[in-house]
């Protein structure tokens, strides 16, 4: 019965998410990305790439209603290791309250050093992304990639997913690598997880 109940509630939070990233995607698609959160095959992917004996703070951005927060949290990363930076105010609200331990930010991913200035002192053990990569030009995604490599430790992994078939950030540059993992057909659309690491040396 126990168990029942709590399918039952995980449903109805899991709808109420699916209302609130759709109402987020009417008001601002460029900025949402997506019409519901990222699917539990996606996120416990995602957290799957984070080293959680690496100590250091987790940085994710746009965690949105918080569906990789939780995978992360159930893949052993302490809450008050996350920092977790988001744009839409309402969101941001709503992950002060489902992971009262973390630090929300709330604030713009594009310039990341800057939103993050007195919020991250160590090195970050990952950075995690669910940003919409597509809506901005290339230039912004390479800074954003950038910017996060220089918050972390050497060869930490800078993890995104994406719904297209080609890698949201050129895979091959001149001081990084990246991998892909396979297609994730559990998650509506499907998906593939991106991981990229600075070269040895940079």
């Amino acid at each position: 019965m126990f168990q029942q109940h709590l399918r039952q509630k995980h449903g109805h939070v899991r709808i109420e998410d699916e209302a609130r990233f759709l109402r987020s995607w009417v008001e601002s698609p460029l900025r949402t990305g997506a019409v519901s959160p990222s699917g539990r095959f996606l996120a416990r992917a995602m957290a799957g790439y984070v080293d959680a004996d690496l100590p250091g703070p987790v940085i994710e951005l746009g965690p949105g209603t918080g569906p990789v927060t939780e995978a992360l949290v159930r893949r052993g990363i302490a809450e008050s290791r996350l920092v977790l930076v988001e744009f839409n105010p309402q969101f941001c609200k709503l992950l002060r309250k489902r992971f009262p331990a973390a630090t929300v930010v709330q604030g713009d991913a594009y310039g990341l050093a800057r939103t993050l200035d007195g919020h991250v002192s160590d090195p970050a053990t990952a950075v995690v992304s669910s940003l919409p990569l597509f809506t901005k030009p290339l230039n912004d995604r390479q800074g954003l990639l950038e910017d996060a490599f220089s918050l972390m430790h050497p060869g930490a992994p800078f993890v995104q997913f994406t719904y297209a078939t080609v890698p949201p950030i050129p895979k091959d540059g001149p001081d990084y690598r990246a991998q892909a993992s396979g297609r994730i057909w559990w998650n509506l659309p499907p998906a593939r997880v991106w991981v990229y690491r600075r070269a040895a040396g940079r």
